[in-house]
């Protein structure tokens, strides 16, 4: 790692049409585990202008009204303006999802079928997964993705406390950090755009973002004279949302995780159930990574592990503490597969995934949130990676 660089990423808000099409099919998948805990769910939805187009495998005992769902997820984001052409009331809706196919069922579901060597419940899909944590920060998450999101999660709620009127749903932000010798040194560069009323000047929302949202959650110790702050850079941003813009599901998977400081597997989360190991072998790794680095023994840590479909046990495992370990790090991967079990279905009851939280993940980071239901942001394996390392 060079001992100075400066490094950016970008979050971005739930009425951005990305996150629009995320909040909608994950909506949906809780919708589902609500009813019946077993659901087999991949839901992809399209947003675009007055239309929401929900597709995707379903296979459930759930009994759902699939447009009251997308309606009351959209006004839940907030476009019930009068001129939104995007309208929680009136976006047409078309459902194009079926069942799993049978094929991939006999794969992932715990019981003997013609060429499949275990009973096991096997892995969803093939794939990489990668989790990561460090010390930069309260939540043990990346500065810069950090700091991105708290700026849009002020931003979201200003806008739904109703006290500014002239706020719209539609919105991105981005920080850029200094380092030094490994550690957050400056805020270099902040940049947000917001989707605004038209009758507003961009002068008053410059004023009343930097007061009210970026010296209001940011550390006020990286901030400087020498920070550069753009608001709305094109100078106007009245049509936002799916009127503006296209928005599909899984289209931000670096907002999602570690703001590109971590590496990613390339799959997306949103409208996945656990069985596809996308989304759980990736919440997996982050709880790995973040028990590591919470257990003292590095200040870094990136875990990967692949699968193959069907097959219930994981075909590789990687750890890499960037030389930031306080210990050898065969200590620490003998003491986390001592430690931890990666098969699909033990994933899945270690992080009691089988409950409708997904909701609850699609904005603002996937990782780095303080709530119990998030089961992979608890260190509870402290003390056993301690003892096995000692």
């Amino acid at each position: 790692m060079p001992r100075s660089f400066i490094f950016s990423s970008e979050s971005v808000a739930e009425g951005h049409p990305d996150k629009v099409a995320d909040s909608i099919s994950d909506a949906i998948l809780d919708a589902c585990l609500s009813q019946d805990p077993y659901s087999r769910v991949a839901c992809e939805t399209f947003v675009k202008s007055n239309v929401v187009i929900i597709g995707g495998e379903i296979t459930t005992k759930a009994h759902l009204d699939y447009n009251s769902i997308v309606r009351q997820t959209i006004r839940q984001i907030g476009y019930t303006n009068d001129d939104d052409i995007f309208h929680a009331d009136s976006v047409f809706i078309c459902n194009f999802i079926t069942r799993q196919s049978p094929d991939i069922a006999q794969g992932v579901d715990a019981r003997q079928a013609p060429g499949k060597a275990t009973a096991e419940q096997g892995a969803g899909d093939q794939g990489l997964m990668f989790g990561y944590a460090c010390t930069e920060t309260p939540e043990l998450m990346p500065a810069p993705i950090m700091f991105a999101h708290r700026l849009g999660r002020e931003l979201t709620r200003i806008r739904k406390s109703g006290s500014v009127p002239w706020l719209r749903p539609d919105s991105k932000t981005q920080v850029s950090v200094e380092y030094v010798d490994g550690q957050p040194k400056a805020i270099t560069n902040i940049v947000i755009s917001t989707q605004h009323t038209p009758d507003v000047e961009k002068s008053q929302i410059e004023k009343f973002l930097i007061e009210n949202v970026i010296h209001a959650v940011l550390p006020h110790e990286l901030l400087s004279d020498k920070t550069e702050i753009l608001i709305n850079p094109t100078g106007r941003f009245v049509i936002g949302g799916p009127q503006g813009d296209t928005g599909l599901t899984g289209r931000k998977i670096i907002v999602d995780t570690y703001g590109g400081m971590g590496r990613h597997g390339g799959g997306a989360f949103s409208g996945k159930d656990p069985s596809k190991v996308d989304r759980s072998a990736a919440y997996m790794a982050r709880y790995v990574a973040k028990n590591v680095v919470a257990a003292g023994l590095a200040q870094r840590c990136e875990i990967q592990f692949a699968y193959a479909i069907g097959h219930p046990h994981p075909v590789s495992f990687c750890i890499n503490t960037f030389g930031t370990n306080t210990v050898p790090e065969e200590k620490i991967e003998r003491a986390i597969l001592d430690t931890f079990s990666f098969k699909p279905a033990d994933i899945i009851r270690q992080l009691d995934l089988l409950r409708p939280i997904y909701s609850k993940t699609t904005n603002y980071g996937h990782f780095g949130k303080n709530d119990p239901d998030l089961r992979w942001e608890v260190t509870d394996k402290i003390e056993d990676l301690r003892k096995l390392t000692s």
